[in-house]
């Protein structure tokens, strides 16, 4: 086989494993079970932002993390629609979704499944992405070298997103944690919540209106991969950075 024809050859297996290995649908959205906790939450290095302190202890029932970011071809099994703007296939994390849209997708997941998935809330991300609230830059104790092997992000990802569970996993089982799209998170946002953050599964719901994103994107630096850092944008703002992850509790 001519060395062209075999080039074509893989770059069809590569599409095609790209398109059914990670696929996602209604009967079937792989969950990792997360079990419940007790963590100190936040900046735990001493290099994060203002945000980001004070470090706080926070508890968390058991629940179930979404193991990949959802995918457009679950959005378009759901929805019957794809509003992504990186239209490459439906194993691609969808973005350009708003929070607001993502109520509205997740209210018509649980009435065809009867059953009660949701965002994640800060503490719940914060806890999966960090292995169950361990001591966790990024994804198990790997140096900032190492982070191409377990995330999308400005180093390699060529500008774009890639196919949910291409890279290694944390500890939990999660792909995609940091890196490939933001996702959005149930809490609303503000600056100083965790002052005031309660113990027990907390979910802030006072602040300016803009709700809580995290884990970075494709085109970020390794500093905003940090299992601790928060962002924040409008419900209603559609990027196409940004995702979402789902959980489910018991």
């Amino acid at each position: 086989m001519k060395k062209s024809a075999m080039v074509v050859c893989m770059l069809f297996v590569m599409l095609i494993v790209s398109q059914t290995v990670y696929g996602q649908s209604v009967s079937d959205i792989p969950m990792a079970f997360v079990k419940g906790g007790c963590f100190q939450m936040g900046d735990t290095f001493g290099d994060g932002q203002q945000n980001e302190r004070p470090l706080h202890r926070v508890c968390v029932s058991d629940f179930y993390m979404g193991k990949y970011q959802v995918t457009q071809g679950l959005w378009k099994e759901v929805m019957g629609d794809n509003p992504s703007k990186l239209q490459i296939g439906d194993s691609f994390p969808v973005e350009s979704v708003s929070w607001n849209d993502i109520q509205r997708f997740i209210s018509r997941l649980n009435h065809m499944t009867g059953k009660n998935y949701n965002l994640p809330t800060e503490a719940q991300w914060e806890y999966s992405c960090r292995e169950g609230g361990k001591e966790v830059k990024y994804v198990k104790n790997i140096t900032d070298k190492e982070l191409t092997d377990y995330a999308w992000y400005r180093g390699n990802s060529d500008g774009t997103t890639h196919t949910v569970g291409q890279k290694h996993p944390n500890e939990l089982g999660l792909y995609d944690m940091v890196g490939n799209v933001w996702v959005w998170i149930r809490d609303v946002y503000a600056k100083d919540a965790y002052a005031e953050s309660g113990t027990d599964n907390p979910v802030n719901m006072s602040g300016d209106g803009r709700r809580v994103i995290r884990g970075g994107n494709f085109s970020s630096d390794s500093n905003n991969l940090r299992c601790s850092r928060r962002g924040s944008y409008h419900p209603n703002i559609q990027e196409q950075d940004i995702g979402f992850r789902l959980v489910l509790e018991p």
